[in-house]
């Protein structure tokens, strides 16, 4: 075995693969870019080695740099993980030319696989069902013909890449002329070949896969199947296994399949034969060989027992299967996928710094979590954005999906926008509840989040609540709230919340706001000349704001220059030092620990129950601002003579 691995990957999957190094005693070495300079996995490896710029093209993709760290480490061999290097056949070949051990599938196996036609033909040559389809078209009228004979709706794909990059769907033959050029350029610029090809379209379709695992010398097991139908734009958000509903039979067709296509290559490592399923009759057709470890491949570990990982490394290392025979596969697990998105927007990446990150402590029974971040983590513009993975397990399929609807429903995340509410309302569909899953279904999520979406940011816009963090003078932080804490009280009291709720105040010019779902707001403090959906809207008064309202406040108009704005139930922030107001300074509390931005997505908490909103506030409660204020002052330590003479002092007081 190895003495030492280093992990060319980043994230929740370099994490795992660290975690199976130290169980069986091996080292570990990270690398990482000027991005994740902090970022938890590099913390958590026995040797970590800067390799380059954020941009992954100068670092984790930059092979030179990879070999550099392998010899400054002296590391015998490295695991790609997925992503990145993983399947990049020239990078596995270096290493084999080099004396470095790469932990996963030959070279060539890459190249057989990598390409999409030519892995049709091997499977072909295997004797797998294959949907009707083509092999490299030469343009657009070969590819126009090619589908009236294969008849409407097509997939056009692109033969490299993955991760559903560089798929269009294609209903008509205009459908199909708008798609070619973009599909064959967006395969150019993501994976260096521009070669496309048309497959038949199943419509309704599952994504079912099988786990294969090979020792190189002719002999493959299969390891059980997943349903990966659960897809947003081709992209795998909830994996399961077992399929749900397939027959007994269906099942071990699909297992023969895969075991035959990779035994016929002499498949060493991990891989994965997917295919699409047709429900209607459990029909199933050939799509695709992944040439790496998955994403999803925990839940095959929890119904096996197995660790995927170490067979990796086993096999690497020269050992043979650590079995001879398929394992028996026990119970349900499904998987989760938390990635920093905004589902509201079209699954719009969020990017910033996460201020909250709580998963369950201790775990429940049956769940798995493999995080790639923690509090205070960066989410970075230049990788995936996925932050965990959350995995249930159960004697059944209900109850693997309650742990998991249980195990989301308590992680918190906040800093930036992530889809874990959304996953509830996927995973609490009536038609995955009932395991009638199919690639379209999470078209069916209705998602309504209780969100506010901040379309401009105003002057200087904060979280705050009262009375602010006091008490931590001792560790250099001064107290935080609001300016104006007469006016912020009164608006909570105004929209029915306590007199701490968290709320916006308001500098010089304030926000513009679009409310994602119906809303009481109520606005004090200096006039910002506000509108609701272009109507004026009153201060000092509750006022319904219905969802997709968008509440613009523009510049003070008179005395006065902070408006404070109080949300009913409150905005739901995470404390810090014991209060959720902003300290712009210290880059903590609020929102980001900053100023809201375009793009910033707050989130609502729940109305109370029993606090009705009071409005509108008597004209004896409503304070009058001025222009200018009379204070009362005390001379302070500044005033002593060691920084002012009496001179400066009677100067400084005689001055009207």
């Amino acid at each position: 075995m190895f003495k030492k691995v280093l992990v060319a990957n980043r994230g929740a999957i370099a994490l795992r693969i660290f975690r199976t190094l130290r169980r069986l005693k091996i080292g570990s070495v990270a690398v990482y870019s000027e991005a994740d300079a902090g970022a938890l996995f590099v913390g958590d490896a026995d040797e970590a080695v800067a390799i380059g710029g954020a941009a992954p093209a100068d670092s984790y993709l930059d092979a030179d740099r990879i070999f550099e760290a392998v010899h400054r480490t002296s590391a015998q061999a490295v695991h790609p993980g997925y992503g990145f290097l993983a399947e990049n056949a020239d990078f596995a070949d270096r290493c084999e030319r080099l004396g470095i051990v790469f932990i996963g599938p030959t070279a060539e196996q890459m190249r057989a696989f990598g390409l999409k036609h030519t892995a049709r033909s091997l499977a072909t040559e295997a004797k797998l069902p294959l949907l009707p389809g083509t092999g490299l078209l030469g343009g657009l009228p070969e590819a126009r013909k090619a589908a009236r004979k294969i008849g409407y709706p097509v997939m056009l794909k692109s033969t490299a890449g993955g991760g559903g990059i560089g798929m269009r769907r294609c209903a008509t033959a205009a459908e199909l002329t708008a798609a070619f050029e973009s599909v064959t350029r967006l395969a150019g610029a993501h994976f260096k070949d521009e070669g496309v090809y048309l497959e038949k379209l199943v419509a309704p379709a599952r994504h079912v896969e099988v786990q294969i695992f090979g020792d190189g010398q002719g002999q493959v097991l299969s390891l059980g199947q997943r349903d990966c139908s659960l897809q947003r734009r081709n992209q795998k958000v909830i994996e399961e296994t077992p399929p749900p509903g397939l027959s007994d039979q269906t099942r071990a067709a699909m297992d023969a399949a895969a075991v035959r296509l990779g035994t016929a290559a002499r498949y060493r490592s991990a891989g994965t034969v997917e295919f699409v399923l047709d429900p209607r009759d459990e029909s199933f057709y050939f799509l695709e060989v992944n040439t790496r470890i998955q994403v999803e491949h925990g839940i095959t570990e929890e119904v096996t027992g197995l660790d995927l990982v170490e067979w990796m490394l086993r096999v690497a290392a020269g050992e043979p299967l650590p079995r001879t025979s398929p394992p028996a596969s026990h119970g349900a697990a499904i998987q989760a996928r938390i990635y920093a998105e905004d589902p509201a927007r079209d699954f719009r990446p969020s990017v910033g710094v996460l201020t909250e990150v709580v998963f369950p402590a201790p775990l429940p029974e049956g769940v798995r979590i493999e995080p790639g971040v923690d509090r205070g983590s960066e989410v970075s513009p230049y990788y995936d954005p996925l932050l965990a993975k959350v995995i249930a397990r159960g004697k059944t399929r209900p109850e693997a999906r309650a742990r998991l609807v249980e195990a989301l429903r308590r992680c918190r995340l906040a800093g930036v926008e992530t889809n874990r509410a959304y996953l509830i309302e996927a995973l609490d569909l009536p038609e995955f509840v009932a395991g009638k899953v199919h690639t379209a279904l999470l078209a069916n999520v209705d998602y309504r989040p209780a969100t506010i979406e901040v379309v401009e940011g105003g002057t200087q816009t904060t979280v705050q609540d009262w009375p602010g963090r006091l008490g931590v003078w001792h560790v250099g932080v001064p107290p935080s709230g609001p300016m104006d804490a007469l006016s912020f009280r009164l608006a909570n009291r105004l929209v029915g919340n306590p007199g701490d709720a968290a709320g916006l105040e308001c500098t010089v010019v304030g926000p513009t706001l679009r409310f994602r779902a119906p809303a009481v707001v109520a606005l004090t403090g200096a006039d910002m000349t506000a509108t609701l959906d272009g109507a004026p809207l009153s201060r000092f008064r509750a006022v319904e704001v219905p969802a997709g309202g968008l509440l613009s406040l523009g510049p003070v108009q008179g005395p006065g220059s902070r408006a404070t704005l109080a949300i009913r139930g409150g905005l739901d922030v995470p404390p810090y030092l014991g209060s959720r107001a902003t300290f712009t300074l210290g880059l903590f509390g609020g929102h980001g620990g900053r100023a809201l931005v375009p793009g910033d997505v707050l989130h609502m908490g729940s109305a109370p129950a029993d606090e009705p909103p009071v409005s509108p506030l008597p004209a004896a409660l409503i304070p009058a601002l001025r222009e200018s204020w009379e204070i009362a002052v005390l001379p302070g330590p500044h005033a002593a003579p060691d920084f002012f003479t009496e001179e400066d002092i009677a100067e400084l007081y005689a001055t009207g």
